[in-house]
């Protein structure tokens, strides 16, 4: 159960950082479709970095 209380508290935190006001997103200037690719790029590396990092948390867990 605390797990499952955790991961709301982080979605709820999440929700309140990345809001944004209405009137910003609608005279914000749309990105390039390159500011765009390196953003997606930037989040795929990271993502792998962070799976890399649980892989090797787990497999030394393994090993003891």
């Amino acid at each position: 159960m605390q797990k499952r209380g955790a991961i709301l508290q982080k979605q709820l935190k999440d929700i309140y950082n990345n809001g944004a006001r209405l009137k910003e997103l609608m005279t914000a200037r749309p990105m390039t479709a390159a500011q765009h690719a390196a953003i997606n790029r930037k989040r795929i590396r990271d993502r792998r970095m962070l799976e890399d990092a649980r892989e090797k948390r787990s497999s030394s867990k393994e090993l003891f």
